[in-house]
């Protein structure tokens, strides 16, 4: 696996770890108009959940018989599953194929979706928290490069909201929030 890569898995589960560890009201608004906090840290966990059977190369329906309903206490649940998700990313070959919901693809591909994810989720739970939204710059920039070069895929997706115009010269965090359907110039909900 891309040592690169595999660091920025480590810094993204940092970054969400920091923001659920500062969450006081589950019930908040989040950027996404369809999930309150509590919503959102559910939806990182079963990303989480998934990844080591995935990792594994079990099926979509062979792996959903091993994801589970949460339990209440959603900040251990993420430090449970977020750890085992660790340890499935490290010991990964990174030509390995995955299956996912819209294809196969190769783990370092998932992983650089899962990067995106955490880091993007990560924002999201800062601004809900209200918490410091500033993301680790390293993280950003990388996962920026990446999901500038997929524009098109990205809006045809359905997966985010419309691109929001920004400078170019905004920061890149702006940016890449804005890439995304997310506007940090505005205050918080």
């Amino acid at each position: 696996m891309a040592l690169g890569w595999l660091e920025l898995q480590h810094r993204a589960k940092q970054e969400f770890d920091t923001r659920v560890r500062g969450v006081t009201d589950w019930a908040a608004p989040t950027p996404d108009t369809d999930w309150d906090t509590a919503d959102l840290v559910r939806h990182v966990i079963v990303e989480q959940q998934w990844v080591p059977p995935l990792l594994g190369g079990l099926t979509l329906s062979e792996a959903g018989a091993r994801v589970h309903p949460l339990g209440d206490d959603l900040a251990a649940e993420w430090e449970h599953h977020a750890g085992l998700a660790v340890l499935a990313w490290s010991v990964a070959s990174p030509s390995a194929r995955v299956h996912l919901s819209y294809g196969t693809v190769t783990v370092e591909e998932y992983l650089h979706q899962q990067v995106a994810d955490l880091t993007i989720h990560s924002w999201d739970l800062a601004r809900a928290a209200g918490v410091d939204e500033s993301l680790d710059p390293g993280l950003v920039a990388a996962v920026w490069e990446d999901l500038d070069q997929e524009r098109e895929m990205l809006s045809a997706s359905g997966l985010f909201a419309p691109p929001i115009a920004v400078a170019d010269d905004a920061p890149l965090q702006t940016q890449l929030l804005a890439l995304t359907g997310r506007d940090d110039r505005t205050g918080p909900r």
